[in-house]
């Protein structure tokens, strides 16, 4: 190939970067038309700059690092691709587009992810999870930044750095890893109690979830919807699973964590490689502007929930995610979120936790992708086009022709130029704002303990139970008596039934009972109110050489209930029924364990004495300990009969269906004895 050819093809694969910028309509990185770019947003003319004016910082941010020099949470995550489908118009609420037209589909990415671990840490910690989603809309990217937790420990940004260097591992041994079990955490609890109600969250089963597929998604802070008219609404985010809320327990949990840490990304992956596309519907509860001081809770407040009894979640439309990744480093570890990536039709409020998070995340994906350019990366750039006179810096793809670079300029006819809020110009709601400058919280932030209350009060006997544990367990591993006796007297505020009994499990005295008057509950919390469907649900099948004709019926029957069904021997490879007929061995019992699967059924024959009187019985003893439903066909009954568990809640022979509708259930809490 000539010198001539080899530039040819050099151009050819450049042209794809090459960005024309002359005659375009001014847009930010995220593809975001703008209707302003002279001027500063400010707390009013003469006022201060305002810190979520995303469009000044992501322009002088991208001018403070064009230069090349010489040469820290939700580390670990797992992400896939979707789109979503939107049920019905919410133009009387917001002009987003995509959020209008039911006609689109629009893709977005998803990212999933615990909070305090490292990269390589246990999936199954009591921690957070991270819900963030990216829609890729024809006006830009929209970023919906969220947990599967609706609350916040901390209620202003300025107290983020503190928070996570609490529940990190000690400075002086890097001890604990992934885990909040220890004294800095619990002692940054007990002396900042306005982490009361996302704590009492972080003790619940809602911390430890079955699945990525199973766990609900929360925007947590409070957002604006702007429509056409530009009448504004306060609005909250929801993502709720289609398969249920659910969740392990903490034994199963520690088990899961040894027996595979990468049990929930295993899961997801999975799921979506055998077409079981997980399905969140997008829920909204909406508030009007003039009903904001109408509630016993500031709206604004991220430790606060709106509860679903006072504020309905409307369902408006549904994401499935349908593609994994290419590559985990180029998709999963390069997605960059920031809730300031909006579009016309959605602005921010003065939560002060969201505001603190319209600066942090841009300045964070600065020194995690090494400079302003990781818009450009493939997975973050958006669909739509992008033109504005940013240049240069770590990483820069985009090859400007133009030699214009400034605003405003004639050589250029002055563009790429901002365009009018009637042209998709993005303008920041009009709030008025008056006051002082200071730097203190509203009273009205201050009641720390009233939802900490509702979310106690709205559980049940079972999940009061493990949160009891969880705060057992947690406050057992403080070495300093102190934070748990702290921690006992700041929780006597949300319920004397509750410090009582852990006290008791700490051997420490009980605080002294406090008058509690808050009787409010909010049954939407409780996962006992959750979905419950079979589908997707994995069921362990013990069997071996010789299995009755009846299991290949019942594999089948399973797979048309849409659960999976995975078979556990002596051997790999080839099982052969009694008749002759053959299944598939996926595990034996050095490869498989019982807090893999979500119920067992054990299939037994005389005569083969080693498998189904040594191992299938510890097997069956530990799903039965986790509550999980239990099956035998033909002569496994006889299994069960010897542990003594026949007639169980829970515990079906012969009877396919039963099972299935066992399956369903997922837990059986009343069972007698452990």
């Amino acid at each position: 190939m000539s010198k001539k050819e080899n530039q040819n093809k050099k151009n050819e694969q450049l042209d794809q970067f090459r960005v024309q910028d002359e005659g375009k309509a001014l847009t930010t990185n995220q593809g975001l038309k703008m209707a302003e770019d002279e001027f500063s947003l400010k707390a009013d003319e003469r006022g201060p700059t305002l810190l979520e004016d995303f469009h000044m910082r992501e322009k002088i941010t991208h001018f403070d690092h064009e230069r090349i020099p010489e040469r820290v949470v939700h580390a670990r995550g797992f992400a896939a691709h979707g789109d979503f489908e939107l049920y019905e118009s919410l133009a009387p609420y917001t002009k987003a587009k995509f959020l209008n037209d039911t006609s689109k589909k629009t893709p977005v990415f998803v990212r999933f992810s615990t909070v305090a671990g490292s990269r390589g840490s246990m999936e199954l910690a009591r921690d957070v999870r991270g819900f963030a989603t990216k829609f890729y809309t024809e006006e830009g990217n929209y970023d919906l930044v969220g947990n599967n937790i609706p609350v916040f420990f901390i209620q202003d940004g300025i107290k983020f750095p503190d928070l996570i260097h609490a529940v990190k591992p000690e400075p002086h041994n890097e001890i604990p890893q992934a885990q909040s079990a220890h004294d800095t955490f619990w002692d940054f609890v007990a002396n900042n109690q306005e982490t009361a109600h996302m704590i009492m969250w972080h003790m619940s089963d809602r911390a430890i979830p079955r699945s990525f597929r199973m766990m609900e998604g929360f925007g947590v802070n409070t957002f604006r919807f702007v429509n056409d008219k530009g009448e504004a609404f306060f609005v909250k985010f929801h993502w709720k699973p289609v398969l249920g809320v659910h969740s392990t327990i903490w034994d199963e949990a520690v088990k899961i964590n040894g027996a595979d840490p990468d049990f929930h990304r295993r899961d997801l992956y999975e799921a979506i490689e055998n077409g079981q596309y997980p399905e969140f519907e997008l829920g909204l509860q909406i508030i009007k502007e003039e009903d904001e001081f109408n509630f016993d809770f500031d709206i604004l407040d991220a430790t606060k929930i709106w509860p679903e009894e006072d504020v309905p979640v409307k369902i408006v439309g549904k994401m499935t995610l349908n593609r994994n990744v290419d590559n985990y480093f180029a998709e999963t570890e390069q997605v960059a979120f920031h809730p300031g990536h909006v579009v016309p039709g959605i602005d921010f409020t003065n939560d002060p936790l969201l505001q603190g998070r319209l600066f942090s995340y841009t300045d964070t994906q600065l020194i995690r992708l090494g400079g302003p350019n990781f818009h450009e990366l493939p997975i973050n750039r958006p669909l739509c086009p992008f033109h504005n006179n940013q240049r240069d810096g770590y990483g820069r793809q985009t090859i400007n022709s133009s030699k214009v670079a400034y605003h405003k300029n004639s050589l250029a006819k002055n563009t790429p130029e901002p365009v009018s809020e009637a042209e998709g110009g993005y303008s920041h709601y009009q709030e008025k704002v008056e006051g002082r400058k200071v730097r203190a919280r509203s009273e009205s932030f201050k009641d720390h303990f009233s939802q900490a209350i509702l979310f106690w009060n709205s559980m049940s006997e079972v999940e009061k139970e493990h949160i009891i544990n969880a705060f057992s367990f947690e406050l057992g591993k403080c070495k300093e008596v102190s934070v748990r006796e702290q921690v006992l007297e700041m929780f006597s505020n949300v319920s004397h039934d509750l410090v009582s009994a852990i006290a008791g499990n700490l051997g420490l005295p009980v605080p002294d009972k406090k008058e509690i008057n808050y009787t409010k509950s909010s049954p939407a919390v409780s996962q006992a109110n959750t979905v419950k469907r079979p589908a997707t649900r994995k069921v362990g099948i013990i069997a071996a050489d010789g299995f009755p004709a009846e299991l290949n019926n019942v594999i089948a029957e399973l797979k048309g209930a849409n659960i999976v069904p995975e078979v556990i021997s002596d051997h790999q490879g080839m099982v052969k029924g009694v008749d002759g007929t053959e299944i598939t061995a996926d595990h034996t019992f050095m490869t498989a364990e019982s807090v893999l699967f979500d119920a067992i059924l054990i299939v037994s024959q005389e005569g083969n004495t080693s498998l189904f009187s040594k191992e299938a019985p510890e097997f069956v003893k530990e799903a039965y300990t986790h509550y999980k439903p239990i099956g035998a066909l033909k002569e496994g009954a006889s299994v069960l009969k010897d542990l003594d568990i026949s007639g169980q809640d829970g515990v079906v022979v012969d009877n396919s269906e039963k099972f299935i509708e066992a399956v369903a259930e997922a837990r059986f809490w009343n069972r007698d004895g452990k």
